[in-house]
C-alpha cells in the first residue's frame, strides 16, 4: 500500500501554528510515503512567510512535492513578479513542481498559476498549453499501469455550480489527463476538502481537494487528506482537529467564489451538507 499526505494553502503569515505542529507530529509519528503540496504557501509572497514556510517544510523528514499557488506570486513587486517570480523560494527550489516515483505510483505535477492574465482578476488558474503538453509528457513516459496523480493549485473547473470559470483551459487539460488515465487531479485554492467525479470527453475523472492549514478557514476546520492506494484503488480520508467524519469534511461542489472569510478569526461555519457515504473509489 502506498500512503500519501495531500496539504495545501498553509498561508504562513495567517498559518495555523496549532494545525501545522499536529500535522507534523502525524508525519513524524505515520511515515507516510510522501506529502503532497498544492500551493499557497504564504499569504502575500513576503520574505519573511517563504522562510517560515520553508523551514516548516524543511522539517518534513519525508518525500515532498511543492505546487506554487496565486499567493505565492510577489503582489507588491511588479519587477519581481514578472521577471524573477520564484526567487523567494529558492529553500526549497528543488521540491517544486517535482514529479515523484513511488514504485507504482507517481506524482506528476501541472502548473496552474500566472503571472499575469488577459481577465481583472489574475488569483484564478490558467492551464497553458506550455504547461499541459510538460504534463502529458511526463505521464507518457511512465510504465504501463502506474496509478497516476497529477498535482496542481486550482481545481481544474468547477462541479455542480455554474459560476465563472476557475481555471482557465481546465477542461481541456481535464479531458487530456482523463485520456491518459490519470487516477485523480490533487489541487487546493478553495480551503475545503472534496472527492468528486467530472465527465469530461474523454471519460470521468476524479477531482480531489485538500482543506487549509490555516486560519483562512472556510466552511470546515483546518483539515488534510489522507490518502491510500492499494490495488489500484484510493482511498480519501479527510483528517482534521475537531474530528469531524470525512463525509462531512466534504463539500459537494467546487463553489464559483473561492474567497474564504476575510476575518481570520471569523467561526466556523455549518460544515457543509454532503450525503452520509463512502466517497467514490476507481
Amino acid at each position: 500500500m502506498t500512503r500519501l499526505f495531500h496539504i495545501s494553502d498553509l498561508h504562513f503569515g495567517l498559518e495555523d501554528r496549532h494545525a501545522l505542529d499536529w500535522f507534523g507530529e502525524c508525519v513524524r509519528n505515520e511515515r507516510p510515503d510522501a506529502v503532497l503540496i498544492t500551493g499557497d504557501l504564504t499569504m502575500r509572497a513576503r520574505s519573511h512567510e517563504f522562510a517560515a514556510a520553508c523551514d516548516w517544510i524543511g522539517t518534513l523528514d519525508v518525500k515532498v512535492t511543492v505546487e506554487v499557488g496565486n499567493h505565492d506570486l510577489p503582489y507588491f513587486n511588479p519587477i519581481e513578479r514578472f521577471f524573477y517570480p520564484y526567487r523567494r523560494i529558492r529553500g526549497i527550489e528543488r521540491l517544486v513542481e517535482r514529479e515523484l516515483d513511488l514504485a507504482g505510483v507517481a506524482v506528476v505535477p501541472l502548473k496552474t498559476t500566472a503571472r499575469a492574465q488577459w481577465r481583472l482578476d489574475w488569483s484564478k488558474g490558467w492551464v497553458t498549453r506550455r504547461a499541459l503538453d510538460k504534463t502529458l509528457a511526463a505521464i507518457d513516459a511512465l510504465p504501463p499501469g502506474t496509478t497516476i496523480f497529477v498535482t496542481a493549485h486550482h481545481p481544474l473547473v468547477e462541479a455542480g455550480t455554474r459560476g465563472r470559470a476557475l481555471t482557465r483551459g481546465g477542461e481541456r487539460a481535464l479531458a487530456a489527463l482523463a485520456s491518459r488515465g490519470v487516477a485523480a487531479v490533487l489541487t487546493g485554492h478553495v480551503h475545503d476538502a472534496f472527492d468528486l467525479v467530472k465527465q469530461t470527453a474523454a471519460g470521468p475523472i476524479r477531482m480531489i481537494g485538500a482543506g487549509t492549514l490555516s486560519r483562512r478557514i472556510r466552511s470546515t476546520p483546518p483539515s488534510f487528506n489522507d490518502l491510500t492506494v492499494e490495488d489500484m484503488v484510493i482511498g480519501v480520508r479527510v483528517r482534521n482537529l475537531e474530528h469531524v467524519p470525512t463525509p462531512d469534511m466534504l463539500i459537494d461542489d467546487v463553489p464559483p467564489d473561492a474567497l474564504p472569510p476575510r476575518n481570520p478569526g471569523e467561526p466556523v461555519a455549518p460544515v457543509a451538507a454532503v450525503p452520509a457515504v463512502d466517497p467514490p473509489v476507481h
